[in-house]
């Protein structure tokens, strides 16, 4: 979007948020007081030739022959529809398509009324994109809302809606229906694309006083006291064994793995000296460390397969590359789905031929 200031132009983004604010260049607002300035020119929907323009930190110029496509109303009814979007509501299209599913269910004229009324709700340079077809475009949608005997809606060359063209909008939608129900309800060969089970979240969570006898989804922690063994060493914990391997040298190595608790493992190894090239192999540790915490406390990894196909997210895990959140990748809760899969895969029964 383009503010104005005395005269001139300024491109700036126009912000939009869940609860209805929205930042419009100069301090957050709502729809009423976007409503305000773009009837105030303040966020400009109009160009004016010749004027001075100013994108900040990249450049200037001036407006050449200017076409503006958009009025404050078609401003209003996109920042309208992204609330809804945003707080995972049916926008003003998706209202359209609600309404015409009702007419196919009761084709009767207060119906057929109703999808008008939403159809012209719709920003209008955004009504073609309605279906998503971009050969028929938004055609159905206004043969439809035409009164019969009158040309079709939003074109002065089209044609004078018939009975015929009214049948053929109502097969259109029956036809896209039908495909669209049965390409919901196929599912790819290889499972579903999204998991079926809601987030787990994996806080941090710390015992001073020693681990409940039943910590739940805690028993995921890498500080769980659930002793490993892998290469030929056993640690107390994960977290004992990944900073003891962290470092190459083996007094640091033994120290760290013989702490006490897991804060003093912590303590010792950021004073020890990293394993050369660490930070390309501590994916490659962690996931062997957790292969051998699932396969060597089958308890444990019950709780991880009750997860189900779910994300799992860590938060509070050490540092934004583990941990979730602003800025970080979720590394050790996406080494715990691997984990999972691999569990599962473990206790399937295994094909012909497999040892």
């Amino acid at each position: 979007m383009f503010v104005t200031n005395a005269g001139d132009y300024y491109l700036d983004d126009l912000v939009v948020y869940a609860d209805g604010a929205v930042d419009a260049g100069d301090g957050l607002t709502d729809l009423d007081g976007l409503r305000r300035r773009l009837a105030s020119g303040r966020v400009a929907t109009t160009l004016e030739e010749g004027a001075r323009a100013y994108a900040h930190r990249v450049g200037s110029w001036r407006f050449a022959d200017v076409l503006g496509a958009l009025t404050p109303e078609l401003v209003l009814g996109e920042v309208a529809d992204q609330i809804d979007r945003l707080n995972e509501r049916p926008d003003s299209a998706a209202r359209c398509r609600q309404a015409v599913q009702a007419y196919l269910s009761d084709m009767s004229e207060q119906n057929r009324l109703a999808v008008r009324e939403s159809y012209l709700a719709i920003p209008e340079h955004l009504r073609i994109f309605t279906l998503g077809d971009m050969d028929r475009k938004d055609f159905p949608l206004r043969v439809l809302i035409t009164e019969l005997g009158e040309q079709v809606y939003g074109d002065p060359d089209g044609p004078v809606i018939t009975r015929r063209h009214r049948d053929r909008a109502v097969q259109y939608f029956r036809e896209t229906a039908r495909a669209i129900a049965g390409w919901q309800a196929t599912e790819p060969a290889d499972g579903p694309a999204r998991p079926h089970d809601p987030t787990v979240t994996l806080a941090q969570t710390y015992y001073p006083n020693g681990w409940p006898d039943d910590p739940g989804i805690h028993v995921l922690q890498n500080d769980y006291a659930s002793s490993i063994t892998v290469r030929g060493r056993s640690y107390p914990t994960v977290s004992h064994a990944y900073w003891a391997l962290s470092t190459g040298d083996p007094a640091w190595h033994d120290r760290i793995a013989a702490a006490e608790r897991v804060y003093d493992a912590v303590t010792l190894a950021g004073r020890a000296p990293r394993r050369d090239g660490w930070p390309g192999t501590r994916l490659a540790v962690m996931a062997e460390l957790l292969r051998a915490k699932f396969a060597q406390h089958p308890r444990l990894a019950d709780v991880l397969l009750a997860t189900g196909d779910a994300r799992i997210v860590c938060t509070d895990a050490g540092s934004d590359f583990w941990s979730a959140g602003p800025g970080g990748t979720n590394w050790f809760g996406r080494l715990l789905e691997v984990a999972r899969s691999e569990v599962a895969a473990a206790r399937t029964q295994p094909l012909p031929g497999e040892v």
